[in-house]
């Protein structure tokens, strides 16, 4: 079992706090949605037909670019172009890799007591001192925050001190597109400091319990969180 850092405050034990890009994003959207979700776990979202086919799209990819170079399986054919194309010829490649740094930006383990941000690269590849990322996306092309992919940045700079550039992508396979942007090392400092009031705000939410009910567009379409005011209703 992995060890988990613990702080107390007058007899009361917490954990640590520890975040992703996808927690952040789900804490954004609601805050209580996100601490039902994410936090208290006392609600479970349906596994959706279409994140079904991602994760078999993902596992698949991964088998068809690692260590084994598996071939794509039936239906999946049509994507063994971007496989080729971001193998490359030479490099190191990981795929489906858990990435995770402390707060002072360096790198640790996922579980590791440390632990502050935590990312999974899809893909990986290290020639020389550039870093080729791909993040697989298989739903329509939509307008994705570039900090995603700037935080991915960072977690492999951490990891591969070597590297001077990273070049990120979303590979939209269903729409076979590729969204990307090119990272320097020297870049990351600004990055930090542009995401940072994010951070704190979620920072602070977790330090006061304070997850309020925000109402937007998700409210009556899927969400879980029956005993919210606002499940069920229309945005307006």
């Amino acid at each position: 079992m992995p060890a988990v850092t613990v702080a107390r405050t007058g007899g009361a034990v917490k954990k640590a706090f520890a975040w992703s890009y996808s927690r952040l994003k789900n804490y954004e959207v609601c805050p209580k949605r996100y601490y039902e979700t994410d936090i208290a776990k006392t609600v479970k979202q349906d596994e959706s037909e279409a994140l079904t086919w991602g994760n078999a799209v993902h596992e698949a990819m991964a088998n068809r670019c690692g260590e084994h170079r598996m071939p794509l399986p039936e239906g999946m054919t049509e994507y063994e172009p971007w496989a080729v194309r971001m193998l490359g010829k030479r490099g190191e490649v990981f795929v489906e890799q858990d990435l995770a740094i402390t707060k002072h930006f360096t790198a640790c383990g996922y579980f590791d007591r440390g632990v502050w941000f935590r990312a999974k690269g899809d893909f990986i590849r290290i020639v020389d001192d550039l870093g080729i990322l791909a993040d697989w996306k298989t739903g329509k092309i939509a307008p994705e925050d570039s900090f995603q992919l700037a935080l991915l940045a960072a977690t492999v700079f951490a990891k591969f001190p070597q590297l001077q550039a990273v070049r990120a992508s979303y590979v939209w396979l269903r729409e076979d597109a590729e969204t990307h942007e090119t990272f320097k090392r020297d870049d990351m400092p600004g990055m930090w400091r542009a995401i940072w009031p994010r951070i704190e705000r979620l920072e602070r939410a977790h330090e006061n319990t304070d997850f309020p009910a925000v109402q937007n567009r998700t409210c009556q379409a899927w969400c879980g969180v029956k005993t919210c005011q606002y499940n069920g209703r229309s945005f307006r």
